[in-house]
């Protein structure tokens, strides 16, 4: 018997839970000084535009569409009022479409006396918390709280209670040119592998470097190793000098008797640095140049 009472609270959904004593008011319950239950009609809801998540798993969508339908709408979505006939989702984005999709009118909806920014940010943070969200939607959550708010990365950290390492890891990701950014959230290479090609700053070698990981079936030990060997071949390709340079420093310290460094460019240009002690020398190593 007691079986048979839980499954009919069950499947009665969300009238079960909200309370049955006084059912004149299921369509407006007050639970905070700012916010309500409301049966609102779907057709009267609009997506928020900043929702970072563009990707939504079909059949996730649709297995949550059979559970509200058997089960009932568990857990209400929140909007806020945009004017007597609309309103705006805040978060609950699968909830909203899994009921599209099972044909339902209504829906029973928080509702939040909000502004814009207030909006944003718990759109934002509701998507943060969840466990479905790819490494790149999560990046650019981050990027937007920080925008948006107007805060740094470690004020975010407090915020969220999410290291501050963790964060710009998952920032360092939007370097990624977007082929590779496409990559991770269809599941082609780790957020590890990501991490490792942000590292390099040329996306063109990014690109090559993802082919082989892709080609290859890198893992991100070899794809750390590829990287580094990368770098280490950049660095001695700037820091071999040429002849003329090489030559050229020597014989202008032992002109100005100082301490000459001239940096170059692949291009070909470049910077003659002459150090000086004081200014008499500084004055000296002048009158030097002027009497050339």
């Amino acid at each position: 018997m007691k079986k048979k009472n839980s499954k009919s609270v069950l499947g009665r959904g969300l009238e079960a839970l909200l309370n049955d004593k006084n059912k004149s008011s299921k369509s407006d319950l007050n639970l905070k000084n700012n916010e309500l239950i409301n049966e609102i009609k779907i057709n009267q809801i609009e997506i928020n535009p900043n929702q970072p998540r563009k990707n939504f798993n079909t059949k996730k969508i649709e297995e949550l569409s059979i559970s509200i339908k058997n089960l009932g709408l568990i857990q209400p979505i929140t909007v806020r009022k945009i004017n007597d006939d609309k309103f705006q989702l805040i978060s609950g984005e699968r909830r909203l479409r899994a009921s599209k999709l099972i044909g339902l009118q209504n829906i029973p909806s928080y509702i939040r006396s909000v502004n814009d920014s207030e909006s944003l940010e718990m759109a934002l943070i509701e998507n943060i918390q969840r466990e479905d969200l790819d490494s790149i939607e999560i990046a650019i959550t981050y990027q937007k709280l920080i925008e948006e708010l107007s805060i740094t990365q470690d004020n975010l950290s407090k915020r969220i209670g999410k290291k501050r390492s963790t964060i710009t890891n998952y920032l360092r990701l939007l370097k990624l040119d977007p082929i590779i950014q496409s990559g991770i959230r269809d599941g082609f290479l780790s957020m590890a592998h990501g991490r490792e090609l942000a590292s390099i700053e040329n996306r063109e070698i990014q690109l090559e470097v993802y082919q082989k990981i892709l080609s290859k079936g890198l893992s991100v030990r070899k794809t750390e190793d590829l990287v580094k060997k990368i770098k280490i071949k950049k660095k001695k390709s700037i820091n071999i000098q040429p002849n003329f340079i090489a030559d050229g420093e020597k014989y202008l310290e032992l002109f100005f008797k100082s301490k000459v460094r001239v940096s170059f460019s692949k291009k070909g240009n470049g910077i003659i640095s002459i150090q000086y002690k004081s200014q008499k020398d500084f004055e000296r190593i002048k009158n030097k140049l002027k009497s050339e």
